[in-house]
């Protein structure tokens, strides 16, 4: 080494200004695909057909366009028609040398969703959408007829193979039409499924009645119709009719309803909704921001619920029943299936793939659109709504009674659990709010005894690895010590025994070291929570901690990194102190102090957490994936790494 130094040969090792790559036009994305649409599976993949599909969608809800096409060709490409403006094709003021096409399709952060004048509202924010889709496709090409003529440019992962050009005139034609090929390099072996798409299709028709959508597919999957016109001119109120089918219902028409916020709150936008109650099946609510689904909810959601709650209670008031005060959210949940789509402008979005709607103003404008409609239509439908409030109030008693035994059941169980050394259990008897943390090892529980809440939060050290409960018979999982001792602290059963409402804690949360083998060990207990305790996982109960990697000091300032990106980050721009920067590496949860352990993985002001949820486009598409990664056939697992090994990007050996 010293001999390399001294002759001048480049240190490997070395950290300087040459080490720091700096990614040009399109190729951030190429590289990870995963900050922009969520991954390379075959969500992520889907995902690109909704960025498009989005933008014809905003034209339609912008008044410019009445048609869209949809059409999954022979080879798996995917070609997005309307009868729009058409995107620009002149020079763009900015690069002259390039037309405004090109910029849209090459460029992050360019398009005509920022400043809110060419469009009041739309799905597509950040600019990045369709060159994200040019970036990911080895082949797209785009067709825009503007002012009666046709503009031709193609593409090829994200480089345009030559400049727009003229394609004749187009006197019948109007709009913008976009045919791309998924790049295999990115996505491997997955391909689109027809009845996804068509799915997608059919929910943004219901989500604007003024736009009808026309579905072709080449593809034949059995199921899913050649072609389809979707045209819903009753919007959500047909949605959720078709979602329900001929199950029975409190009320005999959904509330249901649509109003403009211009004329109470004076901004651009509106709210349309639909809901109704059923003995028949569980509760579920789908909202939708700009015609993007948002499955993790948001302020959308919370204003929405907060004026039915609301509601609701000063109904059974009015109606002398005191027992609607009992009454809360998670009461109108169960069995109310509802469907919430607002358009606001310059929505705020949690990441790309626009999970979660974070816009505050959208609670205070929807709850208060709602409410007034509610009261009324509770007033006009007498009998529905007796019929919603004594359902309401029936599973508020309900609630409430399980709420009372549980709280007997746990004081007794607390008394029975005998583990010297391993639960230490929370002093708060009531399950809402309370915490148990499935930590690896005593040292690991030790650290953690420490940061703890000792109101809300218990801690379940386990000793190595427990069982892989995939193929392993129910005696053995019984006999099992760790398994075992899960279940008691749980309080629940496993499989057909298992009740949700037996629960003794709000969240789980397991808490491993960040390597390998932490790793492992959270699979296994995931795997066995999947298989033995599912609604858990459905119910939204279980959680992974994230424990940093690294600890970086600068005098009195204090900065945690996940992995080795955040902190060569954080080294390149400084801490903002002063002297050297020492950077310490977490080997384990047990080398960390409690200081550490607290700010980082247990406060809940500062920690983060990865809420443990299962997305399955098809019944059987989890399970079918845990038994080829955890199962006892290796060969299943063999290939599924043969498939999967082009998109490791790095190895932690």
């Amino acid at each position: 080494m010293a001999d390399d130094l001294l002759s001048g040969a480049p240190d490997p090792n070395a950290y300087d200004a040459s080490s720091i790559e700096v990614l040009e036009g399109l190729e951030p994305v190429r590289k990870r695909p995963g900050m922009y649409i969520g991954g390379t599976d075959e969500r992520a993949l889907h995902h690109l057909v909704a960025e498009v599909l989005d933008n014809s969608m905003d034209e339609a809800v912008a008044g410019h366009a009445t048609r869209i096409e949809v059409e999954l060709n022979s080879d798996y490409s995917v070609t997005i028609r309307d009868n729009g403006r058409g995107i620009p094709v002149d020079p763009h003021p900015k690069f002259p040398d390039k037309s405004a096409l090109e910029v849209i399709l090459c460029t992050l952060h360019a398009g005509g969703k920022f400043s809110g004048k060419a469009y009041q509202t739309s799905g597509g924010l950040h600019g990045v959408g369709v060159s994200v889709v040019n970036a990911l496709s080895d082949h797209l090409r785009v067709e825009v007829a503007r002012n009666r003529e046709l503009f031709v440019q193609e593409f090829s992962r994200g480089l345009p193979q030559g400049p727009v050009a003229a394609a004749g005139s187009a006197p019948n034609r109007r709009g913008t039409s976009i045919t791309f090929h998924a790049d295999d390099q990115i996505f491997g072996q997955h391909r689109f499924k027809p009845a996804r798409m068509m799915k997608m299709v059919r929910s943004k028709a219901y989500l604007f009645s003024g736009v009808e959508i026309r579905w072709k597919t080449a593809i034949d999957d059995g199921e899913t119709p050649a072609e389809a016109v979707f045209h819903f001119p009753g919007g959500l109120s047909d949605y959720l009719g078709e979602t329900l089918g001929g199950a029975s219902t409190y009320a005999e028409r959904p509330f249901a309803g649509k109003v403009a916020f211009q004329e109470r709150f004076g901004e651009p936008g509106s709210v349309e909704w639909a809901i109704n109650w059923t003995p028949s099946r569980d509760g579920f609510i789908q909202s939708y921001c700009n015609t993007v689904p948002t499955p993790e909810g948001g302020t959308h959601e919370q204003g929405f619920w907060a004026a039915i709650l609301k509601g609701i209670r000063a109904y059974g008031e009015l109606a002398g029943n005191r027992k609607a005060a009992q009454i809360t959210r998670d009461d109108l949940i169960t069995g109310g299936c509802a469907l919430v789509s607002c358009f606001i402008r310059e929505p705020e979005f949690v990441g790309q793939t626009k999970d979660r709607l974070a816009t505050t103003e959208a609670a205070r404008m929807i709850e208060g659109a709602v409410r007034d409609h509610f009261d009324n239509w509770l007033a006009a439908d007498t009998k529905s709504a007796g019929a919603i409030l004594d359902f309401l109030i029936l599973r508020a008693e309900e609630r409430l009674r399980r709420r009372q035994e549980k709280e007997t059941a746990r004081k007794s169980a607390t008394k029975k659990l005998r583990l010297p050394g391993k639960l230490v259990d929370c002093s708060q008897q009531a399950r809402e709010g309370t915490e148990l943390f499935i930590v690896e090892g005593d040292s690991a529980g030790g650290s953690a005894k420490m940061a703890r809440d000792r109101k809300t939060q218990a801690l379940l050290p386990l000793r190595g690895k427990i069982l892989n409960v995939l193929g392993a018979a129910s005696s053995k999982m019984s006999q099992n010590a760790e398994i075992s001792d899960l279940c008691q602290a749980l309080g629940v059963g496993m499989g057909t025994r298992f009740n949700l409402d037996d629960l003794r804690y709000d969240k789980i949360i397991i808490m491993t070291d960040a390597d390998v083998d932490g790793a492992h060990i959270a699979s296994l207990l995931m795997t066995f929570f999947f298989t033995q305790m599912r609604p858990m996982i459905d119910a939204g109960h279980l959680y992974l901690a994230c424990p940093p990697l690294f600890r970086l000091t600068q005098g009195a300032r204090r900065v945690y990194c996940l992995d080795d990106t955040e902190r060569d980050e954080w080294l390149a721009k400084g801490l903002g102190g002063k002297g050297k920067i020492d950077v310490s590496r977490f080997k384990g949860l047990g080398e960390m102090d409690a200081k550490d352990l607290k700010d980082t993985t247990m406060n809940v002001e500062t920690r983060k957490l990865i809420r443990v949820s299962i997305e399955e486009d098809e019944p059987g598409e989890t399970g079918d994936l845990v038994e080829r990664l955890m199962g006892k056939k290796p060969e299943l697992r063999f290939q599924y790494i043969q498939e999967n090994a082009r998109f490791v990007e790095e190895l932690d050996v």
